[in-house]
């Protein structure tokens, strides 16, 4: 089976040495770039299972590039794992926004890195099995789409319609970072009435119900939410 095939987009040659030699030791084929337009050409040439790619680069940025991914419908599917430093939160609120899967924060972890390409690579894998499923269990956490039915530990839980939404959207993706723009819109729907428009109020409301000792939903301080991966 041929190995995946990753193209990084780091301007600083240090950063992107580790990243490569990560990469390239959990078995990855890895092409580099160090600077904007470099990286979207190479992409856009060998149109890869998936993309780190830097936030702050030279000539084109990162967020230019996504957007071009995005625009062409030869890359729109493409998987993108932003790496941002910290004070890029608001870029990467708009990177995740105009369609990039993930982030990474600097400084990251090795380990970190290898988890989230791992966890992006596998969501695209299972998407369309998971999307079939009429079930979605996590950890004790059963989501029966069919039948409106949450339950935790066997226990049944009382969901509204919009926190039911909510929780189904987060449970098919799991692992995925959602702004709160993303949750309004793709999870909710126009057609959704949201009185007071703050989704984090719905979503406190969801993990009183099903959070105790286990944590389902992340939050991304500063981005959004996550929920945990299926295992």
């Amino acid at each position: 089976m041929p190995s995946k095939q990753i193209i990084v987009v780091e301007d600083e040659p240090d950063i992107q040495e580790v990243l490569s030699y990560n990469l390239k030791r959990e078995g990855f084929a890895v092409e580099t770039a160090l600077d904007g337009a470099e990286g979207l050409s190479l992409i856009q040439r060998i149109v890869p299972d998936l993309v780190l790619l830097d936030l702050m680069l030279p000539g084109m940025d990162g967020l230019d590039i996504c957007r071009h991914l995005k625009e062409n419908h030869l890359t729109q599917h493409i998987p993108i794992i932003m790496v941002s430093a910290k004070g890029e939160e608001s870029d990467v609120v708009l990177g995740l926004g105009i369609g990039a899967d993930d982030y990474v924060a600097k400084p990251f972890s090795p380990r970190e890195l290898i988890a989230r390409v791992k966890a992006v690579l596998r969501r695209g894998n299972s998407a369309a099995v998971r999307s079939q499923k009429n079930t979605i269990l996590c950890d004790g956490l059963e989501i029966d789409i069919a039948k409106f039915k949450v339950a935790l530990n066997g226990k049944e839980l009382k969901f509204t319609a919009t926190e039911f939404r909510l929780l189904h959207y987060f449970a098919s993706n799991p692992g995925r970072v959602f702004t709160r723009d993303q949750l309004l819109g793709q999870a909710l729907g126009n057609d959704a009435i949201v009185i007071d428009r703050n989704i984090d109020v719905h979503i406190r409301a969801i993990r009183k119900k099903i959070e105790g000792t286990q944590q389902y939903i992340e939050t991304i301080r500063g981005v959004g939410y996550r929920f945990k991966e299926l295992e």
